[in-house]
């Protein structure tokens, strides 16, 4: 699990497959309003606690978001309604709107353009071409939709996960904030230009 504060009142709490699974939670569990995902979002809030110094008391909003080979993004919203201070809140208090979502994308990191390269000599041969490439912070983020998969999905992501780690930023920021060093096509240019 990891978290980052966002801004004063928000935070983005990243849980992988592996940490859901080590607390005993499917990722179909997660949708439900059960004990498991409860006392999930308690270890996730006291965690925040301990880490950033976000209490969630008072009226909060959760939006839960799926990425199909990395995770779960968690984005935590401490609502301030002007009328009420946090001291007036009950420690034990909270009131959540909770927003789920899926993501049909994948989203790479990868520490080195090598490393890009030796995921496309891999990949090509295997009949994947497509992807985009961004570069953001020193790093490099390779973006696959559904329609660029066509092998099996598990062999997909353990190539990704070879040569580079699922990304805990979204696709939205690094669009917004890096630069686009290849659009499309990106696997085999990349292949024909290095092979």
């Amino acid at each position: 699990m990891r978290l980052e504060r966002l801004t004063y009142n928000k935070i983005k709490i990243f849980l992988t497959y592996d940490d859901l699974k080590e607390r005993g939670i499917t990722k179909e569990e997660l949708w439900q309003d059960g004990p498991k995902v409860h006392q999930l979002f308690k270890e996730m809030m006291l965690e925040a606690d301990d880490e950033l110094g976000f209490k969630a008391d008072g009226p909060i909003a959760v939006e839960v978001f799926s990425l199909p080979a990395q995770g779960m993004v968690v984005i935590v919203t401490k609502e301030s309604d002007g009328y009420l201070d946090d001291d007036q809140y009950d420690d034990d208090y909270i009131e959540m709107q909770v927003t789920l979502g899926e993501s049909d994308e994948i989203f790479y990191e990868f520490a080195t353009f090598e490393d890009v390269i030796s995921l496309a000599k891999r990949m090509h041969p295997l009949g994947i071409t497509d992807g985009s490439l961004y570069s953001f912070n020193d790093r490099f983020y390779m973006k696959f939709d559904d329609d660029d998969i066509h092998l099996d999905f598990d062999l997909f992501i353990a190539l990704l996960a070879e040569f580079g780690n699922s990304s805990t930023i979204t696709s939205h920021r690094v669009i917004e904030y890096g630069k686009i060093l290849m659009k499309e096509e990106t696997i085999k240019r990349l292949y024909t230009t290095f092979k």
